[in-house]
């Protein structure tokens, strides 16, 4: 009776429920030898209707298309295409449906119905992409809808699948030709159309504007080009340049920069630049600094295409380099050069002079402009806009004079060449320095500050000359005001070092408080405050080394912010205020103050968003010093107490520079909008943003992503956009941490949303970075789990992890004994292993590879567990091999599969029976029956009789799937009594 109700429970289970789990469902209710017989029995119809079925379908869509065949070559088009259609729809195979499309394709092309053709072929060559029929069928077709590039494409993949196929060849020269001359009369005629315009005086203006733009994109490619060179246009591009007319002048030199680039032929038509640079017009400078650039890249080889025979007229690019660099030599002291010029030919020298790579030996353009530019540049460096004949300039210029000078001094190799460099500077500024002349010795005082904002090494050294700085304090006292400005301008920037600033606090503080107090004019004034705010942070952060009394820094911080928030003031002069925040927020007490005040914030972040970008570095340095970021010397408290001992000095920290006092000022920040202005601060010029102001930003993004309640925050604002040029370029320093902050948020956040298209990809270099070991371990852990997460999103992004070489470190991580770094070494692991390359690593013989990640599964964390679980059950899954293999590696492996499907987590447990289940299904019959003779059979039988249970409804299929597959390999039958 019992049997006979089991039966028919079994016979009336829902249709939706597959046949193995009826099975598994009537032997976990009873096991009676009668229902097992009526179960298979009905089991085995079932099947065998459903074969019988699959059969009839197939045979459908073979005799469609073997009647479409037949009318095929009977040439009736119309009866083969209506029997293909059918043979479409009905059809289940991929590779006979591809044949079928492309028969059907074939038809369309007899029928001139070449949009279907394409369509068809297309449709044949996703299947396989190799199927030379279906590409030529294609190609005929675009080539009949006029697409020769498409049909050009299709013809040389069959060309290079049958390199002897007379045919495929004959169409490919064909094609070749075709297009090259389609291409050639276009081109002719549209630079002909444009200079007809351009010609033509009776033309609109807007009408020759535009021509003469469209001129800029033919320009840039190669035939457009050439057709332009060819054709007279030099010639006429100078016309367009003597017309005075901004739209035409930058049309013109956009067009030669586009003939420029690559082709060393065309850059001796190199007329007029120099002339053109000087114009008193930002833009054009700007596109004649890009001119410049093709030009230089051409001739050094920076854009390495080749010309041929073209190239060969080229015999000596030296000559010309080397003229070129004289002509921007020359323009530093012209002054019929405007100061956007000037400013063009600065950052120019500052691009092409320098190595770009230290490790190349030759530096002969820096020694080259040391010699014969070097006093034109200290020249500029000295210019003092407020005297009469001086060089026009920007508010930029002295800067980046100063940027080109240190990176002209880093550039040299040994110390005669530095003898050399210093040399020239002290003989430049003693030549200026004159007692009847106050002009030339404020100059030459100016010209040292410019040393001091540069090489600081070089100007610290001249500054030490006797009477230099006598003069400096002297300057102060003087009538005119402009010899206040440079004077107290030179004091602040020569009292970086604390030895010269206790020269100026004992010999200039008075001086500088009467300088204060005296003058009328707010340029001098501020100046003067700047320098008490730098003398009075010159013992940085030591609390207990205060130059002045209590209180003095708050008061300076004060009107500073006042002068700061003062919008009717000039911005140069505002600046100066942000220069002195830069050194007084070196004090906590200030720090506090200053986050609190959110008209000064606003008005500091408006200002780093502004036109003028000299403002960078002290803004920069101003949030260091809020957010604490900066180098912090640990000290052991064995030497602190040694050192009081001792009587010797030791720094002591102000209580509001304690941590919760820091994350209040973070807090703060980031309310009052920093992330705006560190994403516009980024997109600086790169002579202005220099690779110290790069690393101080890194810093602070570091410091605003330590809390991971602010990183999504930082997200939405752009944060996370803004960091990856900052972790590509820039210091080694400033490089790994604008890295780890890019580690923090991709760690926390969703990678997709942080850095969204294609820069997620730019992510995966500087996170690979941090898996150096010589990088910290909180680096090197946060680097793991944000490749765990970028890892798990898509194939081609593990692909770009691998390619990043990334796969040794992670492996060399998960030997790690620190248990979080080994956890997220694995977990990163789990979700690489999808990827063939390692599943290929995993099969290499001579490593402890897969050895570690079975003997992983068997460590008490659970998480641990449960990633080394999942790798494994995925490897054995991908590849059947790694099932025998797993077994070898260790002698505990039957033990450690146990524990593994017994274990009390679903999640583990899962994963344990999906490598049981892998071993049975790998097609080694001992292996699967030393499982089954083993205990696990037990294990699972008891699993699989579980009741159905949500929770856990997982493990029980998976359980049921592996007692179906040991009864399909023979290896346990169903319980049966005699009959």
């Amino acid at each position: 009776k019992n049997y006979l109700i089991a039966a028919n429970i079994f016979l009336g289970i829902s249709d939706t429920c597959s046949m193995e789990k009826r099975v598994l469902f009537f032997m976990s209710t009873v096991c009676i030898s009668h229902s097992v017989a009526v179960l298979f029995k009905h089991y085995q119809h079932l099947d065998h209707f459903n074969y019988n079925h699959q059969m009839g379908e197939m045979a459908d869509p073979i005799q469609f298309k073997d009647e479409g065949n037949k009318y095929f070559q009977a040439g009736d088009m119309d009866k083969a295409i209506e029997f293909y259609t059918k043979a479409i729809k009905s059809c289940k195979d991929k590779k006979v449906l591809a044949i079928i499309y492309r028969n059907r394709s074939a038809c369309f092309l007899k029928k001139e119905s070449y949009a279907n053709a394409a369509s068809d072929a297309t449709k044949a060559i996703d299947v396989d992409a190799a199927d030379v029929k279906a590409l030529f069928r294609r190609c005929q077709a675009l080539e009949k809808l006029g697409k020769l590039d498409m049909a050009f494409k299709d013809v040389q993949r069959c060309s290079t699948i049958e390199p002897k196929n007379k045919t495929f060849l004959e169409t490919l020269r064909r094609l070749g030709a075709e297009i090259q001359a389609k291409t050639s009369f276009s081109t002719d005629s549209r630079v002909q159309n444009m200079f007809d315009i351009l010609l033509d005086e009776e033309s609109d203006k807007e009408k020759k504007e535009k021509a003469a733009n469209n001129l800029v994109v033919l320009a840039r490619e190669d035939a457009g080009a050439e057709r332009i060179f060819q054709n007279n246009g030099v010639a006429l591009l100078l016309d367009l340049l003597g017309t005075g007319k901004v739209e035409m002048v930058l049309a013109a030199i956009r067009t030669f920069a586009g003939m420029c680039t690559g082709h060393k032929a065309r850059v001796r038509a190199r007329e007029r630049r120099n002339s053109i640079m000087a114009v008193d017009n930002e833009e054009i400078a700007l596109a004649t600094s890009d001119l410049f650039q093709c030009v230089n890249d051409s001739l050094t080889g920076g854009d390495r295409r080749i010309y041929g025979k073209e190239e060969a007229m080229v015999l000596d690019a030296g000559k010309d380099l080397k003229s070129i660099l004289m002509a921007l030599l020359d323009m530093l002291i012209n002054k019929k050069v405007s100061g956007y010029g000037r400013d063009q030919a600065l950052n120019l020298l500052s691009r092409n002079v320098p190595r770009k790579n230290k490790k190349d030996t030759d530096h002969s353009k820096t020694l080259f402009t040391i010699d014969h530019g070097l006093k034109k540049i200290l020249k500029v460096c000295g210019q003092i806009p407020e005297l009469p004949d001086q060089l026009p300039m920007t508010e930029n210029t002295q800067l980046i004079a100063s940027v080109l000078l240190n990176k002209l001094w880093d550039d040299l190799r040994c110390d005669p060449e530095r003898d050399n460099y210093r040399e020239v500077c002290d003989e430049y500024i003693k030549g200026k320095f004159d007692p009847n002349d106050m002009d030339k010795n404020i100059h030459a005082i100016n010209a040292l500050s410019g040393l001091l904002q540069g090489p600081f090494e070089v100007g610290n050294q001249l500054v030490g000359r006797q009477g230099i700085m006598e003069m400096m304090v002297a300057l102060c006292g003087s009538e005119r005001e402009v010899d206040q400005m440079v004077a107290v301008e030179a004091l602040i920037h020569s009292s970086t070092k604390l030895s010269r600033a206790s020269f100026i606090i004992t010999n200039g503080v008075s001086l500088l408080k009467d300088v204060y107090k005296k003058t009328k004019n707010e340029k001098i004034k501020i100046r003067s405050l700047v320098g008490l705010c730098k003398l009075g942070s010159a013992g940085g952060d030591d609390y207990s080394m205060r130059q002045f009394a209590e209180g003095s820094t708050e008061k300076l911080a004060k009107q500073c912010r006042k002068w700061l928030c003062n919008t009717a003031m000039d911005t140069r002069t505002r600046k100066w205020a942000i220069e002195g925040l830069a050194y007084l927020t070196q004090d906590a007490d200030v720090k506090d103050e200053f986050v609190e005040d959110e008209p000064a914030l606003k008005a500091m972040f408006d200002l780093a968003k502004s036109k003028d970008k000299t403002i960078l570095y002290a803004v920069a340095c101003t949030l260091v010093n809020c957010t604490n970021c900066y180098e912090k010397k640990d000290f052991l408290p064995e030497l602190v107490q040694l050192a009081k001992f001792s009587k010797q000095h030791v720094p002591e920290q102000h209580p509001k520079d304690k941590k919760d006092f820091i994350q209040k000022r973070v807090k703060k920040l980031l309310k009052g909008g920093i992330i705006s202005a560190l994403s516009v601060m980024v997109k600086a010029d790169n002579t202005l943003l220099t690779d110290q102001t790069k690393e101080m930003l890194s810093r602070v993004f570091l410091a605003l992503a330590d809390d991971i309640k602010d990183r999504g925050t930082i997200c939405a604002q752009g944060g996370g956009k803004a960091l990856i040029p900052l972790a590509l370029e820039g210091t080694a320093i400033g490089k790994v941490r604008a890295a780890h902050a890019l580690a923090k948020i991709a760690s926390s956040c969703n990678p997709e949303i942080a850095f969204p298209g294609e820069r997620i990809y730019e992510v995966v270099r500087p996170l690979v970075s941090l898996l150096q070991p010589e990088r910290e371990g909180v680096e090197n852990y946060e680097a793991l789990l944000s490749l765990t997460n970028l890892a798990g999103l898509n194939d081609k992004l593990r692909v770009k992890i691998l390619k990043e070489k990334a796969l040794p470190e992670i492996e060399q991580y998960m030997f790690e004994d620190h248990d979080h770094i080994r956890l997220a070494a694995t977990e990163c692991m789990c979700n690489l292993v999808t990827c063939k390359e390692v599943q290929d690593r995993y099969m290499e013989d001579g490593n402890d590879r897969l050895k570690l990640l079975v003997l992983l599964c068997s460590e008490e964390d659970e998480k641990l567990q449960r990633a080394a679980a999942g790798a494994l059950a995925m490897l054995t899954a991908a590849n059947k091999k790694l099932c025998t293999k797993m077994t070898l590696v260790t002698l505990q492996w039957m033990e450690i599969l146990q524990r593994l499907i017994l274990h009390d987590q679903p999640q583990i447990q899962h994963r344990g029976l999906v490598i049981v289940y892998n071993m049975l299904n790998s097609d080694d019959n001992e292996l699967a029956k030393k499982l089954i003779e083993s205990e696990i059979l037990e294990i699972l039988s008891v699993i699989g009789k579980g009741m159905n249970n949500p929770k856990r409804q997982i493990v029980i299929d998976v359980a049921r799937t592996c007692l179906t597959k040991a009864m399909d390999l023979g290896l346990i039958k169903p319980f049966t009594t005699p009959s």
